[in-house]
This record gives C-alpha cells, sequence and structure tokens, in this order.
C-alpha cells in the first residue's frame, strides 16, 4: 500500500490551537494514493456551532461533507479545527454553509463535491443548506445523507 505524504502538513501531529476565525484558518489537504480509484468519502459533524450575526447566540448545525476525490484529500485535523473555527464567528446559516463547501472545492478540486448543513430551529424554523459543485454522478454509489427533517433531530 502507498505512503501518504504528509510531510508538508503543519498541523498534524501536535497541539494546534483552534483558529480564531474561519478566514484565518488553514486547510490542509495530502495526496490522493489512490488516484483514478472513484469513491465518495464523507465527513460528518453533528455537533457544528456558530453565532448568529445578530443576536451573537449560538446556532447549532449538523454537517455532511460528502466528495469524490481526484488528486487531493483534505487533511481531517485540519477540517475539524476549520469547522470549530465557526464557534465564535458570525454569521447566517446559508454563508458559513456555502463558504464551507466552497473552501473545500478550492482546496481540493474534486471531482464532486456537496454539503448538506442541517441547522437546528432559530426562532422555531430549521434551516437546512444544500449546496454542490455540479450535478450528481450518476455512475457511483452516492449514499443519502440520511439526516431526516427536523423532529427533534436526534
Amino acid at each position: 500500500m502507498p505512503k501518504t505524504d504528509t510531510s508538508g502538513l503543519t498541523q498534524l501531529g501536535g497541539a494546534t490551537a483552534l483558529p480564531t476565525s474561519p478566514e484565518e484558518a488553514v486547510l490542509e489537504r495530502v495526496p490522493h494514493t489512490h488516484e483514478g480509484e472513484r469513491y465518495v468519502a464523507r465527513f460528518t459533524a453533528p455537533e457544528f456551532t456558530s453565532l448568529c450575526p445578530m443576536t451573537g447566540q449560538p446556532d447549532f448545525g449538523y454537517l455532511m461533507i460528502d466528495y469524490i476525490p481526484r488528486k487531493w484529500l483534505v487533511e481531517s485535523k485540519s477540517l475539524k479545527l476549520f469547522l470549530g473555527s465557526f464557534r465564535n464567528h458570525g454569521a447566517f446559516h446559508e454563508d458559513c454553509s456555502v463558504y464551507i463547501g466552497k473552501r473545500l472545492a478550492e482546496l481540493l478540486d474534486p471531482e464532486w463535491l456537496r454539503i448538506g448543513a442541517y441547522w437546528y430551529p432559530r426562532g422555531g424554523i430549521p434551516i437546512d443548506v444544500f449546496w454542490a459543485t455540479g450535478p450528481e454522478p450518476r455512475d457511483i454509489w452516492i449514499p443519502e445523507q440520511g439526516v431526516p427533517p427536523y423532529r427533534g433531530r436526534g
């Protein structure tokens, strides 16, 4: 099995402080050692938090990120730190969700990427945001995200 080159990583293998903002967060990638092999990689963040930009109150979401890699894989610790950087960041649900998708798409240049952001209610209304780099490929198995419509989500 080929060994992944991790020589350029700056956050893996040691203590790393949580970035103070998503803009300052460093997303890192590693070479895809199985380039040409098509599959879906999924990251699930069921305890995502950000702040309401108007009230400063916390917002909670359940994020699912699916992508089909080409040459790069996202390094998972950097992704965790990036997502954690939203904890003190004020932005609307739609802005957070699309920003995450765009940052990952820019970093990875995947064949395809989607984010499903299932936000818990604010003012009694859950807001769910879905973003993708393009149409869902038809010739590969892409599992449903499986997050039910709001009924206490859990």
